[in-house]
């Protein structure tokens, strides 16, 4: 077994895992911004839920992609030039959410918040589909030739692994945030994510359910097999807890789900990295994929000091912010005074 590739395959998924534990929520936060608020006062409870956390949370996407630039270059090339197009486009939506964060309170008007709302809840909804479909095609394959080059034209990609993957992403960012924002606001916000999270976790959450079950009948081990087990059972706990009144419990169990969920995804498919759809004898794995030895090297030793680094900063802000926020925290919508005079 090569020790740095399969070191550097075990980071990648643990990245991947901690982006959509916690970016899974906020993007979540932001569909909900759409489906769920009822009026302009709850979407800014909403939207403050996540002020504190939501960029740190997008770091676990660079850090991410930049591993899997650094750690496995052709991994990196044959598929984000493969999905050029799709990539972009959830490129353009996290730039729209992010500007909708930071904008949408400079002007008060129901027009303008309202305008940055949509492009707060299109923009999370695009970008959680498209990180699912990314992921579920780097697991289930892509049509790459001996070189890694896609085979096809600009959409061979869109397969219905990976609708199912976008869709799947997408249904747990919705559950997982009707938990955390139950677990996070009180009153009749907290009271009505919690329904939600009772009656529409399990719908939400079978997209997700389809994608494990497949990798898992292609390439499963009793291991992987064993994982799901774990996540199903994580989900279940969950939604029992959150009908017991636990919120801690039900956002817990979402995030068992979802840990033990990917750990099977990736366990199954090791040490293969992209299948190719075309010939199996194409397909990249840890081995053929991967960077030299003292490349992986010199990335485990900065890792080592600068992953514990972000984890404490990280852990650190989600304490500071850690209390439970409701409507009345929220001031009424003023017009805010410029600092310099015109």
């Amino acid at each position: 077994m090569d020790v740095l590739p399969t070191l550097w395959f075990v980071v990648i998924a643990v990245l991947w895992t901690g982006y959509l534990l916690l970016e899974g929520f906020d993007l979540g936060v932001g569909m909900h911004m759409l489906v769920s608020a009822r009026g302009d006062k709850e979407r800014r409870l909403m939207l403050n839920t996540i002020g504190p956390v939501w960029d740190g949370n997008e770091v676990w996407l660079l850090t991410a992609g930049g591993a899997t630039f650094a750690a496995f270059p052709l991994w990196y090339a044959s598929l984000f030039s493969g999905l050029y197009i799709p990539l972009v486009i959830v490129l353009v939506a996290l730039i729209f959410r992010a500007v909708a964060i930071e904008y949408r309170g400079k002007h008060h008007s129901l027009r303008w918040g309202r305008a940055w709302d949509v492009a707060l809840g299109l923009g999370s909804f695009v970008a959680a589909f498209g990180v699912g479909a990314m992921l579920a095609i780097t697991t289930t394959g892509l049509p790459i030739d001996a070189n890694g080059d896609r085979v096809g034209g600009a959409f061979t990609w869109l397969s219905w692994q990976a609708v199912v993957g976008g869709l799947a992403v997408v249904g747990f960012c919705l559950a997982h945030a009707a938990a955390f924002l139950g677990l996070k606001t009180e009153g009749e916000m907290s009271t009505r994510m919690r329904r939600f999270f009772r009656r529409a976790t399990v719908p939400l959450l079978i997209p997700i359910v389809v994608w494990v079950v497949a990798v898992q009948l292609a390439d499963g081990n009793p291991f992987s097999w064993g994982l799901v087990v774990v996540a199903a059972a994580g989900a279940l706990v969950g939604v029992l807890g959150s009908r017991r009144g636990s919120d801690g419990i039900g956002f817990l169990g979402m995030a068992i789900f979802l840990v033990a969920g990917v750990a099977a995804i990736f366990t199954a498919v090791y040490p293969v990295v992209l299948p190719s759809s075309l010939d199996p004898a194409d397909s990249l794995t840890v081995a053929n994929a991967s960077s030299g030895d003292y490349t992986l090297g010199v990335m485990t030793v900065v890792a080592a000091f600068g992953v514990p680094l972000v984890l404490a900063s990280q852990g650190w802000t989600y304490w500071v912010f850690r209390r439970r926020l409701a409507v009345h925290h929220i001031p009424d919508a003023h017009p805010v005074v410029a600092a310099v005079r015109r």
